[in-house]
């Protein structure tokens, strides 16, 4: 009877053994297979069992939590959804996210490993900690400024801080908002089927994913290539520029709107934007010297991100010397995106160096505590700094008395350049209007901010669309409030010091 006992003692003993093991193996090395299981609600439930971080704009939170009482509980709500859905992106139950919803999601859900306080405290607990904020670069003042100036015609607009490379606008029109595909059902399902099918595509995000032929903005590259390259070493010099000019190995004639044009000097092509003389110029720089300007500045790189990814600004690698005249004029396959173009105005405006642009200055606990801060660096050098000075000098006469005089803001130095882009089958499309450049207040020692402005306006007349008209004044009302913003920030610090340093009342 005792060996019986035993015997079912032992056996219980190896079953529950047995029990132990396989608990084990599904638990431990079977969980994250489980995890990915799409037939497995544990894991988008959990997703949304607690409310989402929040995207921050100058202290405010732009997003927030709804409690739906519901399986999946917790749906995204956006404040000021179209104004900034080119900063934060979705967050769909239904359709996932993009943009910052989407770089940031381990910090904005509590998946993070750096937001908890021990490591793998959470991982045995299989729990999350609360989710984490990310605090962006963005000024509000810029930001609705960018998006009231584009008036819901489709367009863009980036905005940077040169010596730093924050992003302080980054605005897409026309918009959307992101909170009509929050959830799930039938509501957001045709929402999503709407959005993806009306003709301005305002789900696109123009700033950062679509390129444009530059035009005439495209002229500052190529003049600091020139200029770097010792193509041109007087900038008021006569450039043996020919008008007409045909194209090398055409027949081409490759036409002027400005006057004056002919062996024109590179600032007089500069402040009037003479095409002849740029491809001239081009072509005298050579494909090779060409293609190692524009990848100083940034252009052919597929790699940028901020932290959202950029497509891809293009320079073709191999060209005849027509399509090379043409190119050193933004046009032919030349394309950029509107962040892109702000980065060229930066790096003019920076002494010829491209801070590493980014929209996000640090993310947090859900309690404020930082949990990263970014680090300033160098995304390139694209020019020598004796360039950039007389760039500046060249750009500022653009707005003091040539086709940029729409963005002068008065007290301020600003400097700039128009573009009116040609496309469309024998450049009978509606042209893209430019303009870029940047502004620096009185008594301050650096510009305050370099912006890219980009109208497609296909409404319009094309005699009525020009970047001195159309994108001109958007960017000067985003470069007055930027220079408030410093003015505004300068007497804040200023306030606090003299606070700091005053002697005790008695």
């Amino acid at each position: 009877m005792t060996r019986c006992i035993r015997h079912a003692a032992a056996l219980c003993l190896l079953l529950l053994a047995a029990l132990l093991v396989n608990a084990v193996r599904v638990q431990v090395f079977q969980a994250p297979e489980l995890d990915r299981n799409p037939a497995n609600r544990r894991v988008v439930m959990a997703r949304y069992a607690d409310p989402r971080g929040d995207i921050v704009v100058d202290g405010v939170a732009v997003t927030g939590s709804k409690d739906t009482r519901q399986p999946l509980r917790h749906e995204r709500t956006y404040t000021d959804g179209p104004l900034y859905a080119p900063v934060t992106g979705l967050a769909s139950q239904t359709y996932g996210t993009t943009l910052l919803e989407n770089a940031e999601d381990a910090v904005l859900s509590g998946t993070s490993p750096m937001l908890a306080p021990f490591p793998f405290v959470h991982d045995l607990g299989r729990t999350r900690p609360a989710g984490g904020n990310v605090v962006t670069t963005v000024r509000e003042p810029l930001q609705r400024l960018a998006y009231e100036g584009l008036a819901g015609r489709r367009g863009a607009v980036a905005a940077v801080e040169p010596s730093s490379g924050r992003i302080l606008a980054l605005v897409s029109s026309p918009s959307y908002d992101p909170g009509l595909l929050s959830g799930t059902g039938r509501e957001v399902a045709a929402a999503w089927a709407r959005l993806n099918a009306a003709p301005d595509q305002p789900m696109l995000n123009r700033a950062l994913r679509q390129t444009y032929p530059p035009g005439s903005t495209f002229k500052i590259v190529t003049a600091a290539a020139a200029l770097d390259a010792g193509v041109v070493t007087d900038v008021d010099a006569p450039t043996d520029a020919p008008e007409p000019y045909l194209l090398p190995g055409t027949r081409t004639v490759l036409p002027n709107e400005a006057k004056g044009c002919g062996n024109a000097s590179l600032a007089y092509a500069i402040r009037w934007s003479c095409n002849t003389v740029m491809a001239h110029l081009g072509v005298r720089v050579g494909a090779a010297g060409m293609l190692d300007a524009v990848a100083r500045f940034g252009f052919n790189d597929p790699s940028l991100r901020v932290p959202s990814a950029v497509a891809r600004s293009n320079f073709d690698t191999e060209m005849t010397l027509d399509r090379l005249a043409l190119s050193a004029i933004g046009q032919y396959d030349t394309t950029a995106t509107p962040l892109q173009m702000a980065l060229v105005a930066a790096a003019v405006a920076n002494g010829g160096e491209i801070a590493q642009p980014h929209l996000v200055d640090r993310t947090t606990t859900a309690d404020g505590d930082t949990v990263a801060q970014h680090v300033r660096r160098t995304y390139r050098q694209a020019m020598l700094p004796p360039t950039a000075l007389r760039l500046q000098q060249l750009m500022v006469s653009v707005v003091d008395g040539g086709s940029g005089s729409n963005a002068a803001i008065e007290g301020a130095r600003v400097g700039g350049k128009t573009g009116t882009a040609q496309h469309g089958v024998g450049n009978t499309g509606t042209p893209y209007a430019w303009f870029i450049g940047w502004a620096q207040g009185p008594g301050t020692g650096r510009p305050a901010v370099a912006v890219a402005v980009v109208v497609e306006d296909a409404s319009a007349n094309r005699e009525d669309v020009s970047g001195g008209g159309s994108a001109a004044p958007i960017a000067r009302s985003v470069m007055e409030a930027a220079l408030r913003e410093e003015e505004r920030r300068h007497a804040e610090r200023l306030g606090a010091h003299r606070g700091a340093v005053a002697p005790p009342v008695r």
